[in-house]
């Protein structure tokens, strides 16, 4: 039985950064690389997919995905201000035959948390052109990629942009102040719009769209006025100020994207203005609770802008594969039960399509496939990834539900062994 329409997309995603390898001319690779930097590690040659795309393509293609969600870099394609490397960009149209050539449709996101160097000396989003040189580089992207390219991601989770570069300062450019914050959330709401306008312009007839942070944000202490007003003030800064921006705007674009990961819960009291996961929860290998019962209401809050929605991000760093099954078909079933409530949700991709480097390391686990740096970077073929490729294939949830189910039922037999 299908759960799924037969057009839906179903693929897994990588930023450029995270898998490339030698991504020399970004803020990042320059914070990765100073003395003081929170960075465990550098990037190095990330997982060496600038050079082997095509056959991680065949790959994925191979185990039963339909659509692929990777990032072009912009650091790349302007190396310097006004100067942009057709050499950089005949590779991304190389990267973008090869996903026809296995299969897979495209989602190209133009831009995944590196910047340019000299974008970011000039002050980066606070910079008072910063908009305007955005736009001037998603112009020659599109105008260049855009015959290739059926979807586009404009800006990927603005809001940790913002957060994480500009409040807690453990992104580039590291600085700590609210305002900033704010400021460049909504600066990148807007970079959002005129984004759409410069795809609209292109070669193509790419449908366009934002990529948005959207965790479950509930109150800790739902009795109490400080959590609840605390509550408030983070949905305004992950949700509202988007999906406000989105419903006002003359061109919204042609849908939204969800990334969801976990659920927040608000604590007025804390000034990290959250609580620690409750004693008893799931949590992942980095200590995320697992909560898929928040996709549902995330999905429905982003349905709010009016337009159709696409999970661009789901996915849990994972040590044991087999917590990995259960998240996807725990969070699966939370996607389709909104098809099924009406909600126009027309793709999933998870997080990720290999293990990579998370902003920092490459310790987290988040690969469907995982990658031995120890043996040149082999990668290994999980039994998540197959899994999910016979959901992808047949539009079916129930069987991977009852492995999940199995799994689950083995796992606490083998608890209650230990125990006895």
């Amino acid at each position: 039985m299908r759960d799924f329409p037969t057009d839906f997309l179903w693929g897994s995603a990588t930023a450029a950064h995270q898998v490339e390898g030698g991504n020399t001319n970004s803020d990042w690779w320059e914070w990765e690389h100073r003395a003081d930097s929170p960075a465990k590690e550098s990037s190095a040659d990330g997982i060496d997919h600038w050079n082997r795309y095509d056959q991680d393509f065949a790959l994925l293609a191979a185990l039963g995905q339909n659509a692929h969600r990777f990032s072009v870099e912009w650091a790349r394609i302007e190396p310097a201000e006004g100067e942009f490397s057709q050499s950089a960009i005949d590779h991304y149209r190389r990267v973008l035959e090869s996903l026809h050539r296995h299969g897979l449709t495209p989602f190209v996101t133009l831009y995944h948390f590196s910047l340019p160097r000299w974008f970011a000396e000039r002050g980066g989003w606070l910079g008072a052109d910063a908009v305007g040189l955005f736009g001037r580089y998603v112009e020659r992207a599109v105008s260049a990629l855009g015959d290739l390219a059926p979807y586009f991601g404009t800006v990927n989770e603005p809001q940790m942009v913002a957060l994480m570069g500009y409040l807690a300062g453990g992104h580039p450019p590291g600085r700590r102040d609210i305002e900033s914050a704010k400021q460049v959330n909504q600066t990148l709401a807007t970079a959002h719009r005129v984004a759409v306008s410069a795809v609209r312009a292109g070669s193509g007839t790419s449908r366009v769209g934002t990529c948005l942070n959207l965790p479950h944000i509930e109150p800790f202490r739902p009795e109490e006025a400080a959590d609840v007003a605390t509550a408030a003030r983070m949905t305004a800064f992950f949700a509202d100020t988007h999906i406000d921006d989105l419903r006002s705007a003359p061109d919204p674009g042609d849908f939204v994207g969800v990334q969801y990961y976990s659920r927040n819960l608000a604590d007025g009291t804390s000034p990290a203005m959250t609580a620690p996961p409750p004693a008893d929860a799931e949590l992942s290998q980095i200590g995320w609770e697992i909560y898929p019962q928040g996709l549902g209401p995330v999905l429905r809050k982003a349905a709010e802008a009016g337009l159709p929605v696409m999970v661009t991000e789901n996915g849990i760093a994972a040590l044991d594969d087999e917590q990995r099954v259960r998240f996807l078909a725990s969070h699966l079933r939370e996607v389709r039960s909104a098809v099924q409530d009406g909600v126009d949700v027309r793709g999933y991709f998870h997080w990720s399509a290999f293990d990579n480097y998370e902003w920092g390391t490459f310790e987290p686990r988040f690969g469907l496939i995982g990658v031995d740096h120890e043996a040149g970077m082999r990668r290994i073929v999980r039994p998540s990834v197959a899994y999910y490729g016979q959901v992808a294939s047949t539009g079916d949830l129930e069987p991977l539900l009852q492995v999940a189910r199995r799994l689950e039922t083995d796992s606490r037999s083998a608890d209650r062994r230990s125990t006895s």
